[in-house]
């Protein structure tokens, strides 16, 4: 089902196993980033060649034969004198990314059209990211460049039958959440080009059918890949990836953290963390069953009410791109809509505890951690006149912060907790919130939000990855890097709600 790539470790083995080792880059992402100068074959024979000799250097033989990645912003001068929204337009150019030449031996996935990258380490697109970051595109009048961005998407569907977490070859064994069909919506509307939804049809059909992969081999009560099936024989999704090594990309964290473990639980732990990952949330004690224990993930296990929810507007945007076209395929996912409406709010929310969260498949029942997810239900309306007006109340009380909405209620260290906020879950409270009529808190958190990026951008020149909410004079962290900036979401999202 998936394009098999070749990834960096797989390519240079013992290599790559000796840079690891030998600790030469801060980032593990740096190592498989590397951009070889000749061909893997003749880079390994030429390590076999010389590794053994007295004077061998593994610094100097890496310097020789691949090209290091820099982030393209270092380059780039803020200057706060300007507005932010100068700001962020100014630095468009910084985050662009021409159409890729293919290079033997790269991590990189070519794209065929220009793209935006979210900046600092990640310098490939990503897919998440991009439907924020387009917001602002949109608003800059950048119409071109977000149609090359879905068609880029569009592409890695029909090369590798779904859209990976970013354009490298280390990420081709999970996703990210959906919102392809949503950046189809975003440009149909912004162009009034409705020809839109059926030049789309073919890569929404193959993004839903990766995500229902299995779909016939289950029985009530049986989960695989994507796929839960609840007694009552209705479907829902989990994260998932195809692979139980580490992750390349953060080889070193995945082999420190399984340290402790027995042999035979390290694969599962491997798992775990790339499902993780493909939430977008990595990491968060959402996962955990241990808030202060990363190795006690266990999303697997869990059904996850923000994907669910993305997962049916791709079926009603589906629905919507067969209007005209095919009555009977248009009911079809009309039906399963409304199907997965019905099991969301079945599953995914507690008349006791009185939110939406996350299903834990083991344990029958809403696992009672609190996050933000629980506003993707407004988002899309899925939610009652009444669980709306909870979920404002719980979003206002324990939520609501100087600078906006903090992720979680949990302080775990991980970037997805307390005290982190994030562009992408603050626009997503404000869009559902507004749509049950929630103005006043809407525009609460709009507006805390944006004073505390003009702020930190007036002390330091930057749009930042994250930012601490709870005290926005505080430090941020948390995670496995530094916090990063450029950057891609967040400037997208200040654009959308500054620009009329």
């Amino acid at each position: 089902m998936i394009k098999n790539y070749l990834t960096f470790d797989e390519q240079f083995g013992e290599l790559f196993l000796a840079i690891h080792e030998a600790n030469i880059f801060e980032d593990s992402k740096t190592v498989v980033d590397l951009v070889p100068l000749q061909v893997p074959e003749k880079t390994l024979q030429e390590y076999h060649a010389e590794k053994d000799r007295a004077d061998f250097s593994l610094v100097e033989f890496v310097q020789n034969n691949f090209a290091i990645p820099k982030a393209k912003t270092t380059s780039f001068e803020s200057d706060t004198s300007m507005s932010v929204i100068a700001h962020c337009k100014r630095l468009w150019p910084h985050l662009k990314r021409q159409a890729d030449q293919k290079v033997e031996g790269s991590s990189l996935i070519p794209l065929p059209n220009p793209y935006i990258v979210p900046g600092g380490r990640f310098a490939e697109i990503y897919y998440w990211d991009s439907f924020f970051t387009m917001q602002g595109l949109v608003k800059s009048g950048e119409l071109d460049l977000v149609r090359h961005m879905v068609n880029n998407f569009a592409h890695l569907i029909d090369e590798l039958g779904f859209i990976p977490n970013g354009n490298r070859t280390y990420f081709h064994t999970r996703s990210q959440p959906p919102f392809f069909s949503l950046m189809i919506r975003l440009l149909a509307n912004a162009t009034d080009d409705k020809s839109l939804w059926e030049y789309y049809i073919t890569p929404l059909e193959k993004e839903y059918a990766f995500w229902m992969y299995g779909q016939k081999e289950l029985n009530p009560g049986q989960e695989k890949y994507h796929l839960v099936r609840f007694s009552d024989g209705t479907y829902l999704n989990r994260y998932y990836s195809f692979s139980d090594k580490p992750r390349e990309e953060s080889y070193k964290e995945d082999i420190e953290l399984a340290a402790h473990l027995p042999e035979e639980d390290r694969q599962q732990l491997y798992k775990e963390l790339r499902a993780g990952a493909e939430s977008g949330w990595d990491y968060s004690a959402r996962w955990q069953t241990d808030q202060d224990d990363l190795a006690s993930i266990r999303i697997l296990s869990l059904v996850p009410v923000d994907l669910n929810v993305l997962m049916y507007a791709l079926e009603k945007n589906l629905a919507r791109a067969y209007k005209g076209i095919d009555k009977k395929k248009r009911k079809q996912y009309k039906k399963l809509a409304e199907e997965r409406k019905h099991a969301i709010n079945k599953h995914c929310w507690s008349g006791n505890l009185e939110y939406y969260g996350d299903h834990d498949i083991k344990a029958h029942d809403l696992n009672p951690f609190k996050s933000l997810a629980m506003v993707f239900p407004l988002y899309q309306k899925i939610a009652s006149r009444e669980q709306a007006k909870k979920i404002a109340e719980i979003i206002k009380k324990d939520f609501l912060k100087p600078g906006g909405l903090v992720t979680t209620l949990a302080n775990s260290g991980q970037q997805w907790d307390a005290p982190n906020g994030w562009a992408p879950l603050q626009w997503i409270a404000v869009a559902g919130l507004k749509k049950y009529g929630y103005h006043d808190l809407a525009s609460t958190i709009q507006e805390r939000w944006l004073s505390m990026n003009g702020s930190v951008f007036e002390q330091t020149g930057k749009m930042l990855e994250k930012y601490n909410v709870v005290d926005p004079d505080g430090s941020v962290g948390g995670g496995e890097y530094p916090v990063q900036d450029g950057f891609g979401w967040t400037n997208g999202v200040y654009l959308d709600w500054t620009i009329d």
